[in-house]
Order: structure tokens, then C-alpha cells, then sequence
């Protein structure tokens, strides 16, 4: 018997899937728990519909990520921090300030998170930084630290 699982099942496979099982399993255990329902032609065609919907989010997705990498890479961001007369600063730059000023910049809003710097930021000067921005996008941004 052909079922469509509503959910994850261990020994079956994932939501979605579209599996062969034995149709007492399926009566006895799977249908009752609403693990799955019965592959008829509408279901499989409202599945197929769902499975499209999910592709065209998906590169939609894909695409914003791309522009906003784009975006992110085509002018260094400027964070302004308390430096001493040589140059070092009072503290560290942190992700916090990093996002803050890409928000300030470029009027987008990122998560702290996403943000990754190789080491401590602790002069004034120009840095590297990857922002990962899902969907295996990471955007190469420049942050250059100025004295306030």
C-alpha cells in the first residue's frame, strides 16, 4: 500500500515522502497515528502543489540571500569605537556593533550570529569579515574601524 507520511518516521523516512508499506502496518499503526495518509491521486497531485509552492520559496530565498551578499559586499561598513593616541582601542569591536552598523548602513537588519570575525578586533584599521546568510550564501564584508 502506497501512503504519503504527515511526519518524520524513523524506519520510513521524512514528511513528504511518498513510501511502499505493508497495509497492515499502514491500518494498524500509521494511519490511526496520523503518521500518514492513503497515496490517492488527489492527495499526490495537493503534495506535488506543496512540493512546487516549497521550490519557488526556496529560490526565492536564494535569490534575496544573493542581493543582500551583493549588497553587503559592495562598500566596507565604518564602526566607530574609543581608540587610544596609538591606535589601539578601549575594548573590543563585537558582532553586536558590526550588525549595528550594517543596519545603520545598508538599513538591513542582521542577527549578531551570523556574523564572523577571525579574531578579536582590538586597533583601528580594516578587517575581513563573513556574514553567513543561509543557504550556503556567506558574504565577504570589509568593516573598517574608525576612532569616535
Amino acid at each position: 500500500m502506497k501512503v504519503i507520511l504527515r511526519g518524520d518516521v524513523k524506519t520510513l523516512g521524512k514528511k513528504g515522502d511518498v513510501v511502499e508499506v505493508a497495509e497492515g502496518y499502514a491500518r494498524n499503526f500509521l494511519l490511526p497515528r496520523n503518521l500518514a495518509e492513503e497515496a490517492s491521486k488527489g492527495s499526490l497531485a495537493v503534495l506535488a502543489e506543496q512540493q512546487r509552492a516549497k521550490d519557488k520559496r526556496d529560490a526565492q530565498a536564494v535569490a534575496d540571500a544573493r542581493a543582500l551578499a551583493d549588497l553587503l559586499e559592495s562598500r566596507p561598513v565604518d564602526v566607530r569605537a574609543k581608540a587610544g593616541g596609538n591606535g589601539k582601542l578601549f575594548g573590543t569591536v563585537t558582532n553586536a556593533q558590526i550588525a549595528d552598523a550594517i543596519g545603520e548602513t545598508f538599513a538591513v537588519e542582521l542577527d549578531r550570529h551570523k556574523i564572523e570575525v577571525k579574531g578579536p578586533i582590538k586597533a583601528l584599521g580594516s578587517y575581513p569579515v563573513q556574514i553567513k546568510l543561509g543557504r550556503n550564501i556567506v558574504a565577504k564584508a570589509t568593516v573598517n574601524v574608525v576612532a569616535a
